[in-house]
């Protein structure tokens, strides 16, 4: 069985939120604005974007 893959791309600028909000975008990958990462799906990630859902958009990677 294949991992389940999500693509994450940044949708809203960075600037004005909080450290945390900062380090979570670092910590995925996401450096620019319409910049985009292709990650595998476990717990840790999933609650990354759950953490700054407002700054991010995820797809089902097929």
């Amino acid at each position: 069985m294949a991992k389940k893959q999500i693509k994450i791309t940044q949708i809203k600028s960075r600037i004005g939120y909080s450290k945390k909000a900062k380090a979570t975008l670092d910590a995925l990958g996401l450096r620019r604005m319409n910049k985009s990462v292709v990650l595998d799906l476990n717990d840790a990630i999933n609650g990354m974007v759950k953490k700054i859902d407002y700054l991010v958009k995820v797809e089902e990677v097929k």
